[in-house]
Order: C-alpha cells, then structure tokens, then sequence
C-alpha cells in the first residue's frame, strides 16, 4: 500500500458535518479512511453523510451529534465511537467557535466558551484517544485545526487567539509526551478559508481584496486545501513528523 494512502484506517473528525471540517472528512475517505463524524446538529451529519457516500461509495460513515462543549462526556463518547469503529486510527480536532469584541469588553462567559470548546476539548478528546491506543499496543495519528492566529493576531480576536496559541503548544506537549506510543502529534494552521462560517468576509468585496492583497498566492483557501494537509499528516507518510504545525495559509505568515 502507498504510504499516501489510508486503506482500511478509522478517522474521528470533530465538527465534521462543514467547512474545513467536512474538507478534511472528504479528503480522507478519498485516500481509502472510513469515517466517525461528530457535530451538533444532526441534520447537518446527515447531509454530509450522504455527500460523502456519494463522492466514495465504499467509505463508512458513522454520525454522532454531540456537543463538544460537554466536557465530562466526551471520553463516553469516544469510547461509543471506537467500539463502533473497532478502533480509531487517526483523530482530526476540528471543533472550534469563537467569540469576537474588544478585549475590554469580551465577558468571562465568553472566554470560557471559546476556551472550553478549542482547548478543553482537545485536550480530553486527545487523552481519551492515546488511553485507547496506549491500551491496544498500537501507535496513532492526532491532528489538532489551529490557525494562523497560532503565529499572528488580529484586533478583536483575543479568545480565538488565545485559544489557538495555546493548541500550538498543546500539540508539542503531546507530541513529547506520546512519541513513545508511537503517537504523532501535528497541527494544521488554515488561513482564510473559503467555507460558510466566513461567508460574509470572503463576500465582502474590500474585506476579500485586502485579504488577497496580504495573501502572496492571492486567493482564498478552500477547505480542501486543509484536506490535503490532513491526508499527508494522516498517513505513513509523515511518520518522522511530530509536535508541528504545517500552515496551509497561502504565504500570508511571511508578510507579518
């Protein structure tokens, strides 16, 4: 088998019903992962199911619908999916949200959401991931969606940064702490990407031309774009690559 392929491997991806979410799951069953999809809304899970069915007939898909936000339930969660999946190769944190303001403003409910849901919950999902391949001998792969704003900032943005920040740096401390289970720890750092949430950014003529403007390849990404990313980070592959995080951001870092 091609070290680029994932023939017969089990990928959980989280917030996987859109966006770099459903890129990312779309990408994956292409390279031959069958699926466990988490998100909240169902309807949404099973639209996306039957996206995915359709582009890759041979794939399974499972859906839950789950709030990621429900901290003291996620390791019951896991473990339903695993049993299902007979095990969970490769875990894609991807759930995130955010809460926008001035600094000086943002509320402490604010800031323990956006903390809760993009940090909290990788860190119990990720454990509950290594407790279950620790458990079975068996390596594994965790991709942690972080962001540009891992490296830079913009104003307004204080949780979503902060928050992002710190899955850098909770994805070199995994990935030192695991290396020994044969774990790889990375992260994928998108910049702007083209997907619902951001819709009235990319629609908005000035905002996009000012974003194409910074951006040396001028252009949006996609989410499969991040897909690739994951793919390569998912595989054989990139066995020799842990604890980083490769930015799929169109060159805009290195105008900073």
């Amino acid at each position: 088998m091609s070290k680029f392929r994932l023939d017969g491997k089990t990928a959980l991806v989280t917030g996987g019903s859109k966006g770099i979410g459903f890129g990312v799951a779309t990408s994956l069953a292409e390279a031959g992962a069958h699926l466990s999809l988490v998100a909240r809304n169902q309807k949404d899970l099973e639209h996306a199911q039957s996206q995915i069915k359709e582009l890759s007939p041979d794939t399974i898909v499972h859906i839950y619908p789950f709030d990621m936000t429900q901290i003291n339930s996620i390791s019951d969660l896991f473990s339903q999916i695993s049993k299902d999946m007979n095990g969970i190769d490769i875990l894609v944190n991807n759930a995130g949200g955010t809460r926008r303001g001035a600094a000086e403003s943002i509320s402490t409910d604010d800031w323990q959401f956006v903390m809760t849901l993009n940090v909290t919950s990788v860190f119990v999902l990720s454990q509950a991931f290594a407790q279950d391949r620790i458990h079975r001998k068996l390596g594994g792969k965790i991709i942690n969606i972080a962001s540009v704003l891992s490296e830079v900032v913009r104003e307004d943005n204080a949780p979503y940064a902060a928050s992002k920040g710190a899955i850098r740096q909770l994805t070199k401390s995994l990935a030192i702490d695991w290396a020994k289970y044969k774990i790889n720890v990375n992260g994928i750092g998108p910049g702007y990407i083209t997907t619902e949430l951001t819709q009235p950014l990319w629609q908005d003529a000035d905002f996009s031309q000012q974003i194409l403007q910074k951006t040396p390849l001028a252009r949006w990404g996609t989410p499969t774009d991040i897909g690739s990313v994951a793919v390569f980070l998912a595989t054989d592959a990139s066995d020799f690559m842990t604890g980083q995080i490769v930015y799929a951001e169109g060159g805009l870092i290195s105008r900073f």
